[in-house]
């Protein structure tokens, strides 16, 4: 049986938004799942800057050789450079913590229905766009938390590291900044996609594989296609340069200073791809959840 909601009031005073932001908060804060999302998230950020660390060194200090093929020849070119490396080793952990930040507000989104407690959200605040933008707002909250975790750990890392192996850090440069701080949007965008596929998938079970599996295989799924593709069938280079379109990789391209591969789009096109997903799942997610009645 399901229940009709009252018409939505025409605005929601800025208090009630806050107290709303707060009440969404509250909800992360008394599971268990925030703090085990955090020790995985400290534990994948540390393995992923160990590896990170291992790459500068390779590419800085004892730089591969090519094995005849120019593509793989310009990919290691472009890797041999310190501000790209010095990017890579601050912005590590962004993989695996975007996916705990994705997983943590699809469950912001479908602990209701599982708990059954949506019907008395909405009742309880029946302008169902306030609480709708409230659950964006806390999603992009614990991204922001779990993106100072990774920093930190990262810049602790590399303020080590670099140092050591007699490398400058670049950490007053604009382009490692601006890597660490589109970095600080990509986990945000990765809040506002959980939310919105807890909304298109209200089951929990359900929302969480086909969004891990589309986040871990799908980028990879869409490296191999485009090879065969270029390889075999259309030998131009967008088609190598459409790997854009896939979130993950659109992240990283977004947060590098450099292209990460020869065929890849300047830096401003993974951002403008994320921020394009993020406002029409935003957009989806609003819709429906203004009109779809509450089970």
């Amino acid at each position: 049986m399901s229940v009709t909601m009252a018409p939505e009031v025409a605005h929601t005073p800025g208090p009630v938004a806050t107290h709303l932001v707060r009440s969404e908060l509250l909800k992360i804060r008394t599971i268990n799942t925030w703090w085990i999302f955090s020790i995985s998230v400290v534990l994948t950020t540390s393995l992923s800057l160990l590896l990170s660390i291992l790459q500068a060194h390779l590419f800085l200090k004892d730089t591969p050789v090519a094995d005849g093929d120019a593509n793989t020849a310009a990919t290691i070119a472009l890797q041999s450079n310190e501000v790209t490396q010095a990017v890579n080793v601050f912005t590590s952990g962004q993989f695996f913590s975007g996916l705990f930040v994705m997983v943590l507000a699809i469950l912001i989104i479908t602990n209701e229905y599982q708990h059954q407690t949506a019907t008395t959200t909405f009742l309880t605040t029946p302008h169902r766009t306030a609480v709708v933008l409230a659950k964006f707002a806390a999603a992009m909250i614990a991204a922001a938390y779990f993106w100072v975790i990774t920093t930190v750990l990262d810049l602790i890392g590399g303020s080590i590291y670099f140092p050591l192996d007699g490398l400058h850090s670049h950490l007053g440069d604009w382009a490692v900044i601006r890597g660490m701080l589109i970095n600080l949007m990509v986990f945000a965008l990765w809040g506002v996609f959980g939310v919105g596929i807890g909304v298109l998938l209200r089951n929990q079970i359900a929302a969480t594989v086909v969004s891990v599996l589309l986040y871990v295989v799908g980028s990879q799924v869409a490296q191999i296609i485009t090879f065969i593709v270029h390889q075999f069938w259309i030998k131009h280079d967008w088609v190598l340069t459409a790997q854009v379109i896939v979130p993950a990789r659109a992240a990283e391209i977004a947060v590098a200073p450099m292209k990460t591969y020869p065929q890849s789009p300047p830096q401003w096109v993974g951002a403008a791809v994320l921020v394009g997903y993020g406002l029409i799942l935003g957009a989806i997610g609003t819709s429906i959840m203004r009109k779809r009645d509450i089970s």
